[in-house]
C-alpha cells in the first residue's frame, strides 16, 4: 500500500507510553502482528518503532517512574511544518506546553501540549522520520479521535493551532461532530463528548485500529489480559469497540471494511 498523505496538521504517529514495554511488545505483536527495533539507549533512550509487514505504525516508549500516577497512556501526533510557532499558537488559544519542543536527533523535533479542552496531543516537524508508513489497514491505526468536553473550544483550538480546515458532520444535542477535512478525506474527527465523559476523565484523543474481525480481535485481546471498556457496536462508520491494553492504556478497534 501506498505510505499515508500526511499534509501539516494531520495526524502523522502514535506511540505509547507504558509501565511495561516487554508487555506491551508481546501484546501487540500477537494481536496486530507488530515487530519492533529498539532505538539506541544513549540516543534514543531505547525508544521501540513498532512495525507491520515491514513498515512503522508506532512507538512504544518506557514510562518515568517521576509520572508517579499518571496511566499508561497512546498518544497522537499532528504534524507541524513549524514547531516554535505551533508552541506560541498553543498557548495563545488555551492550551498549555506538557514538553517544550525537543529535537530527536535526524529524526525532527516533537513538543508535547494540553489543548484547551484539557486532552494531551503532541507535534512532530519532520526531520528524516516523516511519521507512519501505514495507516487504515490491518493492525495499524486507522482514525484519530478528540473526545472533548469543551467541544467549541476545542475545534477553534485545532483550527488555530494546526490549521484545521474543518467540516461539521454532526450539529444536533445528541451528536455534535466536526472533522479535519471531508468524506473520505476526512483525516481526524472532534466530538463533543461533554454528555457522557464521566466527570474524573478528561478529554483525550483516542486511536483507533483497524482489524478485519472486531469481535475475534477483542475474543483474542481479552485472553491476552486486555479489558473491554464498551462492547463491540455497528456504528454508520463500521463495527467499534474500546479496550484497554493489559497495562491499562486505553485503545480501540475499527473493522477494516475493505479486509
Amino acid at each position: 500500500m501506498p505510505t499515508p498523505d500526511i499534509t501539516p496538521g494531520s495526524p502523522c504517529w502514535i506511540d505509547l507510553m507504558t509501565s511495561d514495554p516487554e508487555k506491551a511488545k508481546s501484546f501487540y505483536n500477537t494481536l496486530f502482528g507488530w515487530t519492533y527495533e529498539t532505538g539506541d539507549q544513549e540516543k534514543y533512550g531505547g525508544y521501540i518503532t513498532a512495525s507491520k509487514d515491514g513498515k512503522m505504525v508506532a512507538g512504544i516508549m518506557q514510562k518515568q517512574e517521576n509520572m508517579g500516577q499518571m496511566p499508561d497512556v497512546w498518544s497522537t501526533y499532528l504534524r507541524t511544518d513549524d514547531i516554535k510557532a505551533t508552541t506560541e499558537a498553543a498557548l495563545a488559544n488555551g492550551g498549555q506546553v506538557y514538553m517544550e519542543p525537543m529535537e530527536v536527533p535526524d529524526q525532527g523535533t516533537m513538543a508535547m501540549y494540553a489543548d484547551s479542552s484539557g486532552a494531551a496531543i503532541g507535534a512532530w516537524q519532520f526531520g528524516e522520520m516523516k511519521g507512519y508508513q501505514l495507516a487504515a489497514e490491518t493492525g495499524a491505526p486507522a482514525w484519530h479521535e478528540l473526545f472533548a468536553k469543551e467541544y467549541d473550544s476545542a475545534v477553534s483550538f485545532y483550527q488555530n493551532v494546526f490549521g484545521w480546515e474543518t467540516t461539521v458532520v454532526g450539529d444536533t444535542p445528541e451528536f455534535r461532530y466536526t472533522t479535519l477535512g471531508e468524506g473520505d478525506n476526512s483525516k481526524a474527527g472532534i466530538m463533543d463528548a461533554s454528555g457522557f465523559l464521566p466527570a474524573e476523565v478528561p478529554s483525550y484523543w483516542g486511536v483507533y485500529f483497524a482489524v478485519d474481525k472486531v469481535d475475534d480481535t477483542i475474543e483474542q485481546a481479552v485472553s491476552l489480559g486486555a479489558t473491554v471498556v464498551q462492547a463491540a457496536e455497528d456504528t454508520p462508520y463500521g463495527r467499534m469497540a474500546t479496550l484497554t491494553d493489559p497495562t491499562g492504556a486505553i485503545f480501540k478497534l475499527i473493522q477494516n471494511q475493505a479486509a
